[in-house]
């Protein structure tokens, strides 16, 4: 275990160091971090799977995902709850990514006949939801216009955390190291979880925004303690949700969403008494509270794209048959084109920007810890084996796709002016 931090820690500094050239030569932490895992996979071929399904890999895959949550839900740019172009979201997260999940779990039944449907709807809520840990260049890029740009990043903001608890309903239903259990008592299960998760998200989230206001009014806090405690915020909302036996991801999702509402609401009424002026509140105060956050964010992204190397070389010795090929690349594509482009049927969004958003769909750190989580939890097996495989393929697919792809989508536009 030693060995692989050291080589995680070596591959961050080198990737930290290089970063500008790396970019200029389209190679982004993903790409590198894979390399690095890869390489280390390959000297220590013999303990990979065991270094993976253990619970140390388990617990910092949850709160990875807890952070990423958290910082998702507070991404979301204009001031509103769905962006600044709220109707295309809507459609995007409420119609598209529905039927996404359904052709998914589909498609499973038909190229993986032997998996029970709460494993293929698992599959499903693995490979859906989109993160541009992938492409995040892409989606900054000012050639495309503001309303792919918004849509885009909120979607990305929102998909995971609204997925959480259909994916901890197919986990349960699937059976995880204990039994399988029926619909009705996995529904049993949940409802109580993510109920307990909003309820703690909301109070929590509402108390540490009021409460940093408040600090921030007497002059309590440093710019350094005010980035530490959002940092501590998904990590609070999460183990005192999973201690009152709630979702913690959905508690850390929605805990960013009122903290959120909250900062700003309050930062609001500071500007309107005239106060605004003053260092404490100035107008990025939030931005600027996040920045730890942000940069941990993406040191915890890196060491989730390290083990995807990893898990590649085990995915090399399972095999990767034709089925997970196909799979893989449908999913990435026709699975998340068709669905994007008949739920924008209609709007305002000329044809190219809808060919845009369905395009740009990269899977990331979502995947890969969603697929992670479901390796562990489930009992040894067929169906273990091939929720990792499909995970690995899905994200270095999107690495291809869309990590070097995408930039492609975006040259017509950046040629037009747009």
């Amino acid at each position: 275990m030693n060995s692989l931090l050291l080589a995680a820690a070596f591959a961050m500094v080198v990737r930290s160091l290089a970063a500008s050239r790396l970019d200029r030569w389209n190679l982004g932490a993903p790409i590198v971090m894979v390399l690095a895992g890869v390489a280390v996979g390959l000297s220590n071929e013999d303990s990979i799977a065991a270094v993976l399904n253990t619970e140390a890999v388990q617990h910092t895959a949850e709160i990875i995902l807890a952070v990423l949550l958290f910082v998702d839900a507070t991404e979301v740019r204009a001031g509103r709850l769905w962006g600044a172009y709220p109707g295309v979201v809507a459609r995007v997260l409420l119609v598209a990514m529905p039927v996404s999940l359904g052709l998914a779990a589909v498609l499973g039944w038909l190229l993986f006949p032997t998996l029970s449907w709460a494993v293929l709807l698992l599959i499903a809520c693995v490979t859906v939801p989109t993160d541009f840990a992938a492409a995040e260049r892409v989606v900054r890029d000012p050639a495309l216009s503001v309303r792919v740009r918004s849509t885009l990043n909120v979607e990305s903001g929102y998909n995971d955390g609204i997925v959480s608890p259909l994916f901890l309903f197919a986990l349960i239903l699937a059976g995880d190291h204990s039994q399988e259990r029926s619909p009705l008592q996995a529904l049993a299960t949940v409802l109580p979880f993510a109920v307990k998760a909003v309820v703690a998200g909301v109070v929590i989230g509402l108390l540490l925004g009021w409460l940093m206001d408040r600090a921030h009014r007497a002059g309590w806090v440093t710019p350094q303690s005010g980035r530490v405690a959002v940092l501590l915020a998904p990590l609070l909302a999460f183990t005192a949700t999973v201690a009152i036996d709630g979702n913690g991801f959905v508690a850390s999702f929605v805990c960013g969403i009122a903290f959120r509402y909250v900062h700003r609401l309050l930062k609001a009424r500071r500007v309107r008494a005239g106060v605004a002026d003053r260092a404490d509140v100035r107008a990025d105060v939030l931005d600027a509270d996040l920045h730890l956050l942000e940069d941990v964010t993406g040191l915890l992204t890196m060491t989730m794209w390290f083990v995807v190397g990893i898990a590649a070389v085990l995915t090399f010795y399972l095999g990767i048959s034709w089925q997970v090929l196909l799979f893989c690349l449908a999913v990435l594509t026709v699975v998340r084109l068709v669905p994007v482009a008949l739920s924008l049927a209609g709007s305002r969004l000329p044809g190219r920007e809808r060919l845009l958003v369905g395009a740009l769909g990269p899977r990331g750190t979502t995947t890969i810890v969603f697929g992670l989580l479901a390796f562990n939890k489930l009992p040894e097996g067929n169906a273990a084996d091939t929720i990792l495989v499909i995970t690995v393929v899905c994200v270095l697919g999107s690495v291809l796709l869309h990590g070097l792809g995408a930039r492609a989508l975006s040259r017509p536009a950046r040629n037009r002016g747009q």
